[in-house]
């Protein structure tokens, strides 16, 4: 049973109905005038077609998303998942070659795949700390906080590189971003995994009320005797984590660490994300919202790419649904509109 009042339910419910509308009008347009967009054939026991590329090529997204959903819940927000991915691919692709900064080029011994995934997760985790004790106990604005992150988890990924792109082959860690399981992308095993785990957390036990709780009124969420330092700094790991996770996919699928590319610009997608999904600073939060959003991202993406547009155009798009679908959610705006079309009629 759920601890979520219903008529809470029913309101995150109606909130969905704008993104699904956008997202099912991006979908329509595929579908008349992109030929071949909802074929899916099986090869070898795998899925493939341009639905299973979008959600494949927009796990990172969706993965991060999850993640910067609960922070914007608490009422913060987290700048630094992009140089996260980037510390996350960077430590992991140093762990499988060590000695390639040295100019040694060689492939020796296969690094343990526990290591090379633990290790990145842990430093990843070690920054969603920082991140969490900065905005939880010192105070810094999480704007700023998560800022300083930004900008120094970049360099800090190019020191662990030494500024080299760091190609590997190792086939175990390279199944993270470019295997099957069940005839699926492993990238989207990895997102429902962190979707129902989410799920669970926040849905069936009382750590999402909380999380509302904290956005919504800090100081009644106090009072009540929600330990709300605690809980932030443990919803800025998580979504370190996540985007530690993306950064691990992104690396294995290019099998290199670019610490000045990768997830350049992801935590704008991210942010987005979470925005059209519905969810917005302080109080109650979509993740279901949020993936939507992630959906409608990389689906425009794709359309963009698959119309011969320059990439450099998917930036203006990107912005003008957004402006779309946050206009039409806002009552306010809504009232205003139909009392300009009452007028107008009116006027008639």
């Amino acid at each position: 049973m759920s601890l979520r009042p219903s008529f809470l339910q029913n309101e995150t419910t109606a909130k969905l109905i704008w993104p699904l509308a956008a997202l099912s009008a991006i979908i329509l347009f595929n579908m008349l005038f992109t030929p071949g967009f909802f074929h899916l054939e099986i090869k070898d026991g795998r899925l493939f077609g341009s639905l299973i590329d979008i959600l494949n090529r927009g796990a990172p997204v969706m993965l991060v998303s999850i993640g910067m959903t609960l922070v914007f819940a608490t009422g913060g927000v987290d700048l630094s998942v992009g140089a996260v991915i980037a510390i996350s691919g960077a430590v992991a692709a140093h762990l499988i070659r060590p000695d390639y900064v040295k100019g040694i080029i060689e492939y020796g011994d296969l690094t343990p795949l526990l290591t090379v995934i633990a290790v990145p997760l842990l430093v990843s985790l070690v920054a969603g700390l920082w991140n969490g004790i900065l905005v939880a106990y010192v105070g810094v604005q999480p704007i700023i906080a998560t800022l300083i992150l930004m900008v120094a988890g970049r360099g800090i990924a190019q020191l662990i590189t030494e500024g080299k792109i760091i190609v590997f082959i190792h086939e175990p860690f390279q199944f993270i971003g470019s295997g099957f399981l069940f005839g699926i992308p492993f990238p989207i095993i990895l997102v429902l995994v962190a979707l129902l785990g989410t799920y669970i957390l926040t849905r069936r036990t009382a750590l999402g009320i909380f999380i509302e709780a904290i956005g919504a009124n800090p100081k009644a969420s106090l009072y009540m005797g929600i330990r709300a330092n605690l809980i932030k700094v443990a919803v800025y790991m998580f979504c370190a984590l996540c985007a530690g996770v993306a950064g691990l996919i992104i690396c294995s699928d290019i099998k290199a660490a670019d610490a000045n590319n990768a997830g350049l610009f992801l935590e704008l997608d991210a942010i987005a994300s979470v925005i059209i999904g519905g969810t917005m600073w302080g109080g109650r939060f979509s993740v279901a919202g949020s993936i939507i959003g992630a959906l409608i991202i990389q689906s425009l993406t794709t359309t963009i790419l698959t119309r011969g547009i320059a990439p450099e155009i998917t930036l203006v798009f990107k912005a003008m649904v957004i402006i779309c679908v946050a206009l039409i959610q806002s009552e306010t705006f809504r009232q205003l509109l139909a009392g300009r079309l009452v007028k107008t009629e009116a006027g008639k």
